[in-house]
């Protein structure tokens, strides 16, 4: 009742079932594709926080991840690291440390499947799973990483907007 015109809900972008945090939905097919043409020529600035379960063996407090990524066809749903795979791309920055847990944000330059997860646990990438990542490290309460910061344009107005979510651990 509040919008009559509205369409949707159309879901923009997705996350992985257990990632918490800001999640982008259009209420009609015009503003879903002026949206979703922001993600594909990566105008839209997105964040991602997350618990990692050990201590970054390199030293650097800030990094970026190339590691192309290819469905795991024998070990579904998992992803691998595949010279044959598409280009995934990762910047890191060390938040802190804490009990031998370190705390990172993520911005993906590319959006591929599990790519923060593979790009956090593989031994090319961080070398420390994330924590509670049932697939790529070891099932805890709950996968420590949120999608807790998504800047776009607005696809009428044309003005930057921005979008947070506290994280919850």
């Amino acid at each position: 009742e509040k919008y009559p015109e509205a369409t949707g809900p159309l879901l923009v972008h997705r996350l992985d079932m257990a990632t918490s945090g800001v999640l982008l939905v259009a209420k009609d097919k015009d503003t879903h594709k002026a949206l979703a043409a922001q993600f594909i020529d990566r105008s839209i600035q997105k964040r991602y926080v997350a618990l990692l379960n050990g201590e970054l063996k390199q030293n650097n407090k800030k990094g970026n991840i190339n590691l192309p990524l290819a469905p795991d066809y024998i070990n579904r749903p998992m992803q691998m690291v595949s010279e044959e795979g598409k280009p995934a791309q990762t910047i890191y920055e060390v938040i802190d440390v804490v009990d031998g847990l370190t705390r990172v944000n993520f911005y993906p330059v590319t959006g591929r499947t599990h790519q923060l997860r593979v790009h956090a646990a593989h031994s090319q990438g961080l070398d420390c799973p994330i924590v509670g990542d049932d697939i790529y490290g070891s099932r805890d309460d709950r996968l420590c990483l949120h999608a807790g910061y998504l800047e776009l344009t607005h696809p009428v107005t044309q003005k930057r907007m921005t979008f947070t979510a506290a994280t919850p651990f």
